[in-house]
């Protein structure tokens, strides 16, 4: 009989030691859980303030990777696909915010950007060969931009020094490989790398 009360008493002994240990470890996930709640709300604060001031860098990069692009689509002769091309890029110019630049450097980015649209806009509604010459004036205003802004994206300056007779013409590619969008086929490969930027 007693050790029938001995086993009942150290049963409950460890049933109530157990029953404290769930607690605690209930008490350390409860605390564990709220701080990482925590450090996941100052990520996300992080996030979203670096959100907040990298829009403008969002929208040069969509600028550039729409002007890319209109680059590869003059590239591959497609006149209809660059037409489109230079609407979109026209569109992406137009939401272009210089505010967050010195009043010198706005003043600049605010010629640039107009110059830009309008070279865009024409492109969106030209034969081939007059977007060529549309995208010789654009591809300068898209290389001044960049001077300005800078990129988080890594293109290469390239030329061609038979375009236009033969005054030459750059553009900005995301690859070192040359696909010259002055010639297309006929000329594909027909330039060369003048500088990495970023």
């Amino acid at each position: 009989m007693r050790k029938v009360r001995l086993t009942a008493i150290m049963a409950m002994v460890l049933i109530s030691l157990s029953s404290m240990s769930c607690k605690d470890t209930k008490k350390e996930n409860n605390k564990d859980n709220h701080l990482h709640s925590e450090i996941n709300q100052g990520k996300m604060d992080i996030s979203n303030s670096a959100m907040n001031s990298n829009t403008q860098n969002s929208v040069e990069q969509k600028v550039l990777t729409n002007y890319i692009a209109l680059k590869d689509a003059l590239a591959n002769d497609d006149n209809a696909n660059a037409k489109e091309l230079g609407i979109i890029l026209a569109q992406s110019l137009k939401s272009f915010d210089s505010s967050g630049f010195s009043s010198n450097e706005k003043l600049e980015l605010n010629d640039i950007i107009e110059n830009a649209t309008e070279q865009a806009e024409h492109i969106g509604y030209s034969d081939i060969a007059h977007q060529r010459e549309h995208f010789k004036i654009l591809s300068k205003d898209i290389i001044d931009m960049v001077a300005i802004t800078g990129t988080k994206m890594k293109v290469y300056e390239h030329y061609c020094p038979m375009y236009d007779n033969k005054n030459g013409g750059a553009w900005l590619s995301m690859n070192e490989e040359i696909r010259n969008p002055y010639f297309g086929n006929k000329m594909l490969k027909c330039g060369e790398v003048k500088r990495e930027i970023n």
